[in-house]
């Protein structure tokens, strides 16, 4: 075993360590036994990273870490990814940084599919990932995407889908989400989510979690957490309330309980890891990360529009002076585990520990409407 030296869907990777963690840190030697073989077998593993994959220390794991977490949704034959986090775990493997990439980011793609020749483009981050229906296509350049914008090299790769965190979700019965203003549903029947603290079953959850045209309030850009950042701040909170349901039912302590997380991953969650890093090794060097501690930053970026071919189109843009200072800041603090000092010099894209909220007081651009 590797010694140690040191749930977003996104955060799943987290989840099931800390699952494991709580059972091979403090079972039996034959329930760490059950636990790491459990685990191995439960875990599908597939390339992801490709050459943005970091050097690693075979015998050892070992801090600072840098993972790479495709949350994806499969329908049919297709697999598209609309949500990328970057998540950081520091040289003493005990704190963790999520960073969310908006969706509507405008960045440059290396390959923007058919309809420009295969060429590269300047569009929305998540066009990188319409390009094909094929995973094996438009995976590879996703990651070089991100590998292009970030220069952010990754000791370890996740995908998980829709359905993992239905499934998820489902175990607990319901988790709880807090609105902080009324919301209508875009999607099926159009449901309205009040204001404030609730407990969702898993569709209800999944939906809401879902909706970003609905935070368009003014106070919602004046606070940072407009459009798609207020999607991801509710995703961020729906993690972290999984989490927390989790351990309240006593699925992290239990093995028989732990098997039904294992078993409820079933295809949703696949990674690309060292092969001499396993599971329980992950596990057990992890496990002084406490995941309420979990904080949040923003990419510097506000909303902004532009035209593609023609068509106005309402985008995310890290704009040239402060915000791209900040953001190559950031990019340079991920890679060089500095972030500490960077979440000290730019905090108003830093979301503290339990907060759904960055404290940005930015406002959409110019001429840009909230809707």
């Amino acid at each position: 075993m590797a010694g140690k030296s040191g749930a977003p869907w996104w955060a799943h990777v987290m989840m099931y360590a800390g699952g494991l963690t709580m059972v091979v840190a403090g079972a039996t030697a034959g329930v760490a036994q059950y636990g790491s073989m459990a685990a191995e077998d439960a875990v599908p593993e597939e390339e992801i990273l490709g050459d943005a994959q970091a050097e690693v220390d075979a015998e050892k794991i070992e801090g600072p870490l840098n993972i790479l977490v495709l949350g994806v949704d499969k329908q049919g034959d297709s697999t598209r990814s609309d949500t990328m986090i970057l998540v950081h775990i520091n040289k003493d493997l005990t704190e963790t940084t999520m960073v969310s990439l908006p969706r509507d980011l405008w960045v440059e793609i290396p390959d923007c599919g058919p309809g420009y020749d295969n060429n590269p483009c300047e569009n929305k981050i998540n066009h990188s990932a319409s390009i094909s229906d094929d995973w094996e296509v438009t995976r590879p350049n996703v990651v070089q995407t991100i590998f292009d914008l970030t220069g952010v090299e990754f000791h370890m790769g996740a995908t998980v889908d829709f359905e993992g965190f239905l499934g998820l979700v489902d175990m607990v019965g319901e988790i709880e989400l807090c609105p902080w203003h009324e919301i209508t549903s875009i999607h099926g029947d159009k449901r309205v989510f009040p204001e404030g603290c609730a407990m969702y079953d898993k569709d209800e959850s999944l939906d809401l979690i879902r909706q970003r045209y609905g935070w368009n309030y003014d106070s919602d850009w004046e606070e940072g957490r407009g459009g798609d950042y207020g999607r991801q701040a509710m995703q961020q909170q729906a993690i972290k309330s999984l989490l927390k349901e989790f351990k309240a039912k006593g699925f992290l302590t239990d093995p028989g309980k732990l098997t039904e997380i294992l078993d409820g991953f079933g295809d949703s969650l696949t990674i690309d890891k060292p092969e001499e890093w396993s599971i329980t090794d992950l596990a057990v060097n992890l496990r002084d990360i406490d995941p309420e501690g979990i904080t949040s930053v923003q990419v510097p970026s506000t909303p902004d529009a532009t035209t593609l071919g023609g068509v106005p189109v309402d985008i995310v843009l890290t704009h040239e002076g402060a915000e791209q200072e900040a953001a190559d800041a950031l990019w340079d603090a991920l890679q060089n585990d500095t972030l500490d000092q960077w979440k000290t010099q730019y905090p108003q894209w830093v979301k503290t520990p339990g907060s759904t909220t960055a404290t940005s007081t930015e406002t959409p651009a110019e001429g840009e409407t909230t809707g």
